[in-house]
């Protein structure tokens, strides 16, 4: 148990520091500009470190999500590749419901800077390479 709570820990820092450099690099691909810790502390109304800090805790808390919760009913699949493909996209899914639901209360999201499809499209690769490199950190 304990070894799975380092590992998830450690798959989760490493996981959401590979997901942050595809999302500062999605502008050299032609996607907008992202940076989930401005959004974040944008959003709390704290400062950008404290976006970081959130950032980083919210990766490690999805990785222990996976090992706990989404890791048994995926079981049947070998592929570690798949199954932090089908992780980082079912994060990629939440994460929007709850962006949905904090625009809700606060009234409204500000739009993001060159579109929304190639918005979408940078997050979902984003949190795919987030879900494959936590996974591939965790062993069965």
């Amino acid at each position: 148990m304990k070894l799975k709570i380092q590992q998830s820990i450690i798959g989760g820092i490493v996981g959401t520091a590979a997901m942050t450099m595809i999302m500062f690099l999605a502008p050299s691909m032609g996607m907008p500009e992202m940076n989930p810790a401005e959004m974040l502390s944008g959003m709390m109304g704290f400062p950008v470190f404290m976006g970081w800090i959130a950032h980083f805790m919210i990766g490690i808390v999805f990785a222990l999500a996976y090992v706990f919760f989404l890791n048994g009913l995926l079981k049947n699949i070998n592929s570690k590749v798949l199954k932090g493909a089908i992780f980082g996209f079912a994060v990629f899914i939440f994460a929007q419901l709850m962006m949905a639901v904090m625009g809700a209360i606060m009234g409204g999201m500000p739009s993001p800077a060159g579109g929304m499809l190639m918005m979408m499209l940078g997050s979902i690769v984003g949190h795919i390479v987030y879900g494959i490199v936590t996974v591939l950190f965790i062993k069965d």
